[in-house]
């Protein structure tokens, strides 16, 4: 396979899991922050998504400041300026799946281009929290359809295993972004443990990685913190659990293959090691420390990842 293709597949699943998980948290943000937490600010409700994005200096020099719920809409889901905006990942989806057109389904490519022209259009002038929360619904919902198009018509072979591993590494990129975030902003208040505003925290936190409801199956004693993380960091059957993700990427660098690839080989296993440990020994290190590690060795696979198979 072509360096180029490689990388449009990587990328183009990257940026389509990036839309939708952004998509997640702005909804998310929007049902239940906004309304569960009146005694809040603005800014308070708001600069989590941008730093989850990594986007807080952009928006900070491009508004001076003064974060409000009209601007952090259209920052995040339109803003021109910003490289992780919806409409940004959207438009570098379509770019990559076009490298790679001869790749993908026929399907595929049509759904690819319905979504573009559909949110290029609905992106459009201003936003209102009504109008937003509709359409990040509904990107949600596009993003899942077009996954199980991917799994339905896509033949398995290298190009399938480099957008299952670009998808995965988004996915363990975000959620473990959005955990060390939403995490430190919940922990420290432990006045407010089994309140309903903890409960409404830790809610929006589970729900906008989508396992609210696996959470309580899987847990009879409420949120405790523990709980929470074990959950989203080592649960093996938990779609969106960073270990789950590791996982997949493991099995799409098989498919893919290692020969000569030392970097990307060692890399790949410093990140294993990341989820291979007891939730015991994550809160002995600190959950912060070991999910800033497990992103800088993230970082480093995907240096590795590029250097070997895309450059």
């Amino acid at each position: 396979m072509l360096s180029r293709i490689a990388d449009s597949m990587y990328w183009m699943a990257r940026y389509l899991e990036r839309a939708g998980e952004t998509a997640r948290l702005m909804e998310i943000n929007l049902l239940y922050l906004v309304e569960a937490e009146e005694d809040m600010g603005e800014e308070d409700k708001w600069r989590p998504i941008l730093q989850i994005n990594s986007s807080e200096p952009l928006y900070d020099e491009q508004f001076g400041g003064g974060i409000s719920t009209p601007r952090v809409l259209q920052f995040v889901s339109a803003g021109r300026s910003n490289p992780s905006s919806i409409r940004t990942c959207l438009r570098l989806f379509r770019e990559n799946a076009r490298v790679a057109r001869d790749r993908i389904s026929k399907e595929m490519w049509e759904a690819v281009n319905e979504i573009w022209m559909k949110f290029d259009e609905r992106l459009k002038g201003p936003l209102s929290a009504e109008r937003a929360g509709a359409l990040f619904v509904e990107l949600r919902n596009q993003v899942a359809r077009f996954n199980g198009l991917v799994a339905s018509t896509m033949m398995r072979g290298e190009a399938y295993a480099f957008y299952q591993l670009g998808g995965c590494f988004e996915r363990a990129d975000m959620t473990s972004r959005t955990l060390d975030i939403k995490y430190h902003i919940i922990l420290p208040d432990l006045s407010m443990v089994g309140s309903a505003l903890d409960y409404y925290q830790w809610a929006a936190l589970l729900k906008s990685l989508s396992g609210f409801e696996a959470f309580r199956r899987n847990y009879h004693s409420g949120f405790m913190p523990a709980d929470v993380a074990e959950f989203v960091v080592l649960n093996r059957n938990f779609p969106r659990s960073i270990a789950f993700s590791v996982e997949r990427m493991g099995g799409a660098l098989q498919i893919i293959g290692l020969e000569h690839k030392n970097a990307t080989e060692a890399t790949f296993a410093a990140v294993s090691a990341m989820v291979a440990v007891t939730a015991q020994q994550i809160f002995d290190d600190g959950l912060h420390e070991h999910l800033e590690s497990l992103l800088e060795k993230l970082s480093q696979f995907h240096s590795a990842l590029a250097e070997e198979f895309f450059q």
